[in-house]
């Protein structure tokens, strides 16, 4: 999965596809030396390419005008209602080397924040990025990066638009230019989508066939491969305008050192970056080291990914991540440990040396398919606001305006938006913590909320009030009003005591009268 997944990420992030097996490569070997989960699989990932490509694109209108190292070339840049255009005049080599340079100083910048991140300890951080927050942001991203692929998809070209409402100015581009659909492209890119979902939906994801299988069908490396076949022998290229990968370079990168003069104006999209990636890797070592029974240190894996990040800055690759996809697939043929990672690097070293150039002729819109449907994960995370309006109404907020914010907006102010809602949110939480009268479930010594639970049965003359959170001044308030709420108000009941008290006596004197007149 890394050969396919690699260079397909690798276009996401606007760069050429063979930077994407450098990040397959480096990373993988150093977190085999520092790394604390056993079944991890380092490498490229959607969201953090996503984030890579937004931030080169800023850092190219950033760095407007003559860049050094490009001779007599210019960079352009307009402004469309507060979203920058980016349109580069110079030559693709010089394009090329513009980007190159601001992914590699995004990517030591994130390694440095990492490596102070973990030095001060700080991986108790992820506890304030809930599940709700981090669901609504990577579903936003998702929309983003199908955004960017849809265009490959359809064989047809848009500007790149960066800050708020820039899917909004790239679908009114891509409308426009639908007419100018590449037929082939399209037909070719439908195929492919049909034969990836058909194999791992039906195959490779099917408890009947899967426990038969020895590991999961490389469906994505058999596109490739069909693909760079196909294209070669029909000349699609040449005969019907389908854009290919072109050169990959044979051999290692040779080492050199990012630009430190755009590390200035590149640390914010570093902080977030370094942020989405720790939370998100850390939390999928998590899951894969409770259901094997060891634990990770959140601390020491900062670290470990701090060194991925810092080492492959020099060795021309961006920002790598933890992903779900492989590290399921690396756990079910069996790894155990990351002596799995190294073997996966042998055999990329193999791409890498010898036969990168039979890739020349891959069509892009293979690798944009690839993408697509490696994000209906991701998509089917809409599915969760129905279980979230049902359990908790400020979860079901926080997910809902993280998305919108990411996708309106873009994404790393979607994460800051998230953030700060969340932790609003816990302000709020603690002021007003969620309180409820507990019913038993039938033939159980369960007790759950009678509103949510309508099985949940209450004792006669009986309320067993439940406060999820201390009680002190900020609390005591809503303590008493949710008590008297669920319950009964003492105060209340005096009153009613008194009335009842003031009918009784005025019955009696009533009835004293009747007496006296009689």
């Amino acid at each position: 999965m890394h050969i396919p997944q690699g260079m397909a990420y690798g276009m996401l992030t606007g760069l050429d596809p063979v930077y994407g097996l450098y990040v397959s490569f480096f990373p993988v070997i150093v977190y085999f030396f520092l790394g604390t989960s056993r079944h991890v699989s380092m490498g490229t990932f959607a969201v953090a390419c996503l984030m890579v490509g937004s931030a080169v694109d800023k850092g190219v209108a950033k760095f407007g005008g003559v860049f050094e190292g490009c001779n007599d070339t210019t960079v352009s840049i307009a402004d469309v209602n507060g979203t920058n255009v980016t349109q580069i005049g110079s030559t693709g080599a010089c394009q090329d080397e513009i980007k190159l340079q601001v992914a590699m100083a995004v990517t030591l910048m994130v390694g440095l924040i990492q490596l102070g991140m973990g030095v001060a300890q700080l991986g108790f951080i992820t506890t304030y990025l809930s599940d709700p927050l981090v669901s609504g942001f990577t579903t936003g991203a998702a929309c983003h990066v199908f955004t960017s692929q849809i265009t490959h998809v359809f064989g047809i070209s848009t500007a790149r638009y960066s800050g708020a409402l820039k899917l909004v100015y790239t679908y009114r581009d891509f409308f426009t230019n639908i007419p100018h659909t590449n037929a082939v492209t399209l037909i070719a890119s439908v195929i492919c989508m049909v034969f990836l979902y058909t194999i791992k939906t039906y195959i490779n994801q099917n408890p009947k066939i899967k426990p038969r299988l020895k590991m999961p069908v490389p469906v994505e490396l058999i596109a490739v491969v069909l693909g760079t076949l196909i294209s070669y022998g029909a000349n699609l290229q040449r005969d019907f305008g389908v854009t290919q990968v072109g050169d990959i370079p044979v051999g290692m990168p040779i080492p050199k050192v990012p630009n430190f003069s755009m590390i200035p104006d590149v640390i914010a999209d570093a902080f977030a970056i370094s942020i989405v990636v720790f939370a998100i890797s850390v939390s999928m070592g998590k899951i894969l080291a409770k259901k094997y029974d060891y634990e990770i240190n959140s601390n020491q894996e900062l670290i470990a990914y701090a060194a991925c990040n810092i080492v492959s800055s020099f060795f021309s690759a961006f920002v790598s991540s933890a992903s779900l996809s492989r590290s399921l697939v690396q756990e079910n043929v069996g790894g155990k440990t990351q002596v799995v990672g190294l073997v996966s690097s042998a055999l990329l070293l193999l791409v890498l040396l010898l036969l990168g150039p039979y890739f020349k002729t891959l069509p892009k819109c293979i690798l944009a398919s690839i993408i697509i449907v490696a994000l209906q994960g991701m998509f089917r995370q809409f599915f969760e606001l129905q279980r979230l309006w049902k359990l908790s109404k400020i979860d079901f907020f926080i997910w809902l305006s993280t998305f919108l914010a990411t996708v309106l907006l873009d994404v790393d102010l979607g994460l800051l938006v998230g953030v700060v809602i969340g932790l609003l949110t816990i302000v709020y939480r603690v002021q007003r913590p969620y309180a409820c009268v507990l019913g038993q479930i039938p033939n159980t010594d369960i007790y759950r909320d009678v509103k949510v639970y309508k099985e949940a049965q209450e004792f006669p003359r009986l309320k067993i009030f439940r406060f999820e959170n201390a009680i002190f001044f900020v609390s005591v308030e809503h303590f008493r009003n949710t008590l008297y709420k669920c319950t009964i108000n003492p105060r209340h009941l005096k009153t009613e005591i008194s009335k009842a008290k003031m009918r009784a006596y005025k019955q009696r004197e009533q009835q004293e009268v009747e007496y006296n007149i009689r």
